[in-house]
Parts: C-alpha cells; structure tokens; sequence
C-alpha cells in the first residue's frame, strides 16, 4: 500500500511540471535540438514502446504474455533529444503490437487529429520549398504517415534510401537511449515487477517523472544508456499512407542534396 500511495503521489506531484504536453513553440524548440544533435530537421520526437516484465496478473489469461514468451505490460514513449520523455502510455497489454498501442494512445489519436499543436509546415534549413511538415521519427513497427517516419523496407534499397534510413536511425536511437538511462537508474526495471498490475504500473509511471525531474539536474551516463533489460517488440507489417509516403521520399532527396548532406553519411551506411 506504501509503495502503490508513494508512486501515485509522485506521479501526480510532478507529471504537470516534468511531462506537460508541449505547445507550437516547445515543439520548435525540440526540433531544433533534434536539427543541432542528431542532423534530422523537423523533428519533433522519438517513438517506440518496451516491455516491462512482471508476474502474471490475476485471471489475466494471455493477454500479458508476450512473444518472447514471458508476461509484460507496454510502456510506450516518446521522447525528445535531450533524452526525456515526453509523452507515455503505460499498461496496454503485452501480447499488442508496437502500432496497436500507438492507435489507441492519447498521443495516436491526438496526432491522427491534428491535435497536437504542431507547428505549421516550414521549409527544411537551405531550401525555399516545399514546405514540410514536422514528424516523429520510428522504427518499422510503426505505420507510415505524414507526421510519422519509418525506415524503408531493407530489401534491395538505394543508395538515397540507405542514407535516409541512417540518418531516421540517428534521430530515433535517442528513445533507445532514454529507456536505457531510465532502465540504469531505476533498476527495479531489470528484473520482473513482483507487485500488482495496478501498483507496477503506477512505479513505472513514477519512475518515468522521476527520470525526467533527475535528467533536468544529474545529467546521465551515456554508456550506462546503451544497454538495459527492457525488450523491444516485435515489429509487425503495418502500412503507411500516400502522403507519408511522399513525405518521406522530400526527406530522402534533402538528405542526398548539398543543404541536407552529411560529410560522413555515406561511410557510415
């Protein structure tokens, strides 16, 4: 009872002041720190949902246990650069998809409604048309769109596409490495959770505002951020939409032209 009281009283002290739903300036804000340190304009976050491992729920049947063959609840972030969440949906079912959970967040449907007080489309930096419009980076898990970007398939790619889907990696590893610092500093994370659903959910939740209050004044270890004992899931086929489609090709021509470039881009692929 202390622990589930203590969690909630946490959650609900902080969640206002460390995870408040940015406006149109904070979310150019985020993109330009996403421009200066991972090189991918307009961006304005990166998404992705882990596993957090616990014991089974009470008559829960399968819903929990996931492809890995272990039972699980989603935690589903985004994040900015500077490596803090965000946004987080914590709880869905572990046997979901990565994109199932998305569809029916907050978040999903925010942005499926053009809720989310983005900023309105601009022109990448160098160029005077067109304009583009400001997106959250994935991984394949997640379905194309034209505030979403996802990888391009790994079967026979160009040369563009390789040099696109290097540089969406940059920008959406800094999720990889929030679960990471997250995951190292609060380590009840690396083992299962041997509390009740309700009561593991709401320490994730404090965990998370914790992370974000910490982050503001501890920094963090980068290496520490590397690995951790939270599992990704597994990607399925989802699939995306003209329009993010041709969002994505705009990207794939900036980041080929000598405005977009990168000097080592083309080592690294």
């Amino acid at each position: 009872m202390i622990i589930r009281e203590t969690c909630v009283a946490i959650w609900d002290a902080l969640h206002a002041a460390v995870m408040a739903q940015p406006h149109m300036e904070q979310w150019k804000e985020i993109a330009d720190v996403f421009q200066k340190t991972c090189q991918f304009p307009n961006c304005a976050g990166a998404i992705d949902g882990k596993h957090i491992r616990i014991k089974k729920p009470v008559r829960s049947g399968s819903q929990y246990y996931n492809y890995k063959k272990y039972f699980s609840f989603v935690l589903f972030a985004m994040c900015d650069a500077n490596y803090s969440f965000r946004y987080i949906d914590v709880g869905s079912y572990g046997s979901r998809s990565d994109s199932a959970v998305f569809a029916h967040s907050e978040f999903g449907k925010m942005l499926q409604d053009k809720a989310l007080d983005l900023p309105d489309h601009t022109t990448l930096p160098g160029t005077t048309s067109p304009a583009m419009p400001f997106v959250f980076v994935a991984d394949e898990a997640f379905a194309l769109g034209e505030n979403l970007m996802r990888p391009y398939s790994s079967r026979g790619l160009s040369l563009a596409r390789r040099v696109f889907n290097y540089r969406l990696t940059r920008a959406s590893r800094v999720v990889e490495c929030a679960f990471g610092i997250l995951a190292n500093k609060w380590r009840f994370l690396h083992t299962p959770i041997h509390l009740k659903l309700e009561t593991a959910i709401s320490a994730v939740k404090a965990a998370c505002v914790l992370h974000n209050f910490v982050r503001a004044r501890d920094g963090f270890n980068f290496d520490d951020s590397l690995s951790h004992s939270l599992q990704s899931h597994r990607p399925s086929v989802v699939r995306g939409h003209r329009q993010g489609a041709a969002v994505r090709e705009q990207f794939t021509a900036y980041f080929m032209s000598p405005h977009g470039a990168l000097p080592w881009q083309l080592e690294a692929i």
